[in-house]
């Protein structure tokens, strides 16, 4: 008769195999993807241990944190061994991780060119499953000052009104501005409305000297730069 294979749980381990004690020998960089989120899921269930709910997490989103990052609580306890309390610790571990790459010091960002806007973009619109719309004020030196979100919208567009960008604009007293929004279909060809919107806007910095430097669509791993293609 075949023996069924007893479950061992991650205390059973090898000391250096376990997270949290790896973490504490190896440090974090040491640990794989399960094993972080592991952690953070704290312990196993009967049938299975806290790294393989974590790889069972992980394959669900083909091992992509940023697929990962856009489930919501309840996305996540669809996972067998996930409750609300291990969703509610996953989800905060990853908008906190957002808000960390968010966090630039103002002055210290230099936007030279259009990746550099893409990457301060990405940061505050990188997992939302809206349209957001978001302004990059910039002083002389093309150093940011702030990020500033314009607008809201659905899932397919968002309204933009040029006179509350350039309202904060003089508010804080930036001589350039970068616009930028997101598709969260992935997709990075500009609509005609995205067309018309910026030539609209770019016309209305060159009657208040505040230059409008790009238009920056943004998906989770590319983007669409106006400036680049030379439609500014």
């Amino acid at each position: 008769m075949q023996k069924y294979l007893k479950h061992v749980t991650i205390k059973q381990w090898a000391e250096e195999d376990r997270p949290r004690e790896k973490l504490m020998l190896k440090g974090r960089h040491a640990l794989s993807d399960a094993e972080l989120v592991a952690i953070l899921i704290g312990s196993g269930t009967q049938e299975m241990s806290a790294v393989e709910i974590a790889k069972v997490i992980l394959e669900a989103v083909n091992d992509d944190l940023t697929e990962l990052g856009k489930l919501s609580v309840k996305d996540l306890q669809k996972n067998h061994g996930v409750g609300p309390a291990r969703a509610i610790a996953i989800s905060a571990a990853l908008e906190l991780g957002r808000r960390r790459n968010e966090s630039v010091p103002a002055g210290k960002s230099l936007v030279k060119r259009s990746q550099d806007a893409f990457l301060l973009l990405r940061t505050v619109m990188q997992d939302k499953p809206y349209e957001e719309f978001w302004i990059l004020l910039l002083n002389r030196a093309n150093r940011l000052i702030r990020k500033e979100c314009i607008s809201e919208g659905g899932i397919s567009g968002t309204v933009v009104d040029p006179k509350k960008i350039f309202k904060i604009a003089l508010d804080y007293h930036a001589t350039g501005i970068v616009l930028g929004h997101n598709h969260p279909s992935g997709n990075t060809k500009p609509s005609e409305s995205d067309i018309r919107i910026t030539h609209k806007i770019v016309e209305a910095g060159k009657l208040l000297e505040v230059s409008v430097l790009d238009h920056i669509i943004v998906t989770d791993r590319d983007f669409f730069s106006f400036s680049d293609q030379g439609m500014m």
